[in-house]
């Protein structure tokens, strides 16, 4: 049997057109990770969760203030003032630093970095470090579809998806650390 070089081309092509087809259908499976770490107690907890595990979990729990995929806030104020124009003007906001408040206990600034808003906040009598990076997807997730004090945690949970490998959560303190991440490991560190 003899091949042409015409045809030679159209199976590589062919091919290559079908490899790239499975390469992009088989996607990576997203994990999102919680570690809470207690050394004076000795405890450590490790969660490890696919995001689509999460995604589908979420709304099935009713307990506490999580309900239906979205968890109340007690206190979260936002009388007279629409928090979703408000990102949506940091979203296409230049990059900086928005806020900064610096008192004899506390130390607080959110700002925007590489497209990310970036809260720091440091509370110096208990020596707490809270770290909280979130894209503006996940941000905007967290209150689509909510009433006043909500958070649509499944929502975040979604966007999460289309997020690369990064730290969004991290707490330092004398007696515990906790860390939240996502990665496409089924692994914790």
């Amino acid at each position: 049997m003899k091949t042409t070089r015409k045809g030679f081309t159209a199976v590589v092509v062919f091919t290559a057109l079908r490899l790239a087809t499975f390469a992009f259908a088989a996607t990576t499976t997203r994990y999102i990770h919680v570690r809470v770490s207690s050394p004076g107690t000795h405890q450590l907890v490790r969660v490890n969760l696919p995001l689509t595990l999460a995604e589908q979990v979420i709304p099935a729990i009713n307990h506490g203030q999580l309900r239906d995929g979205k968890v109340r806030i007690g206190h979260l104020d936002a009388n007279n003032v629409n928090v979703r124009a408000i990102l949506e003007a940091l979203k296409a906001a230049p990059e900086g630093e928005f806020v900064s408040v610096q008192d004899m206990g506390n130390d607080v600034r959110v700002a925007k970095e590489h497209g990310m808003m970036v809260v720091h906040a440091t509370d110096k009598q208990s020596k707490q470090n809270v770290d909280v990076t979130i894209p503006w997807d996940v941000a905007q997730a967290l209150i689509c579809e909510t009433s006043q004090n909500q958070l649509n945690v499944e929502a975040a949970v979604r966007a999460l998806e289309n997020v690369g490998d990064m730290n969004l959560v991290n707490v330092t303190g004398h007696d515990q650390t906790v860390r939240v991440w996502v990665d496409s490991r089924s692994s914790g560190e």
